[in-house]
């Protein structure tokens, strides 16, 4: 695995192309309060690119944002919904053409409550990883070599994971219904920052 550490925005002549994996670390898992730290980014090459923000100068982020908005580009990411949102939120713009791995993993793979990309990896790849650093202070200036390395495993795994759990939506015809959650998810993070988590718009009666 190779990785290179960025600040603020992707390098002008990096180049990506049908589909990239994407995941995000913050200071907390409040998509509306908590500040966005690291963009992870991988083409499924072995190569993990993050971009470091020490502040929220989000509007220095001119390449990552175009990344993000390219919708001929299928961003996977694991437990889209969160983020999506702080990517939204922070960057103020709308991603699209999203795959999500969790979703994915929820329709195809209802046999199990085991939804969690380190479930996933040992049980459909065989590969064990380690999510000890998840609760880390992603706002330091200077990221540790652990903190690098959890990071940039996010994403290391999630082209592989996609093609093992397309062929199984797909045995179970689930595929097209999948889909239609992943065009749900930009509404469903805009909905997140608007109200919340449990922000629900879909109950018959509101709970008291």
């Amino acid at each position: 695995m190779k990785i290179q550490l960025y600040k603020y925005d992707l390098p002008d002549n990096l180049v990506f192309s049908e589909s990239v994996a994407i995941d995000t670390e913050a200071m907390g898992l409040k998509n509306h309060r908590d500040r966005l730290c690291l963009v992870q980014i991988s083409s499924g090459d072995g190569e993990c690119h993050l971009v470091q923000f020490e502040r929220p100068n989000f509007e220095r982020a001119v390449n990552l944002k175009k990344l993000l908005q390219n919708k001929n580009i299928t961003k996977i990411f694991h437990f889209a919904r969160f983020d999506v949102a702080i990517m939204m939120h922070s960057f103020g713009i709308k991603v699209e053409n999203i795959y999500c791995t969790k979703i994915a993993s929820r329709l195809a793979r209802t046999f199990t409550d085991k939804h969690s990309l380190k479930d996933l990896c040992k049980e459909l790849m065989g590969v064990e990883i380690s999510k000890q650093e998840g609760t880390s202070d992603w706002g330091a200036s200077d990221l540790t070599k652990d903190q690098l390395r959890y990071a940039a495993t996010d994403v290391l795994y999630l082209h592989e994971l996609k093609d093992k759990l397309d062929d199984m939506l797909k045995r179970e015809s689930r595929a097209e219904l999948a889909k239609a959650c992943f065009d749900f998810l930009p509404y469903r993070a805009q909905m997140d920052l608007l109200g919340g988590e449990s922000f629900d718009v879909f109950p018959h009666r509101i709970a008291e």
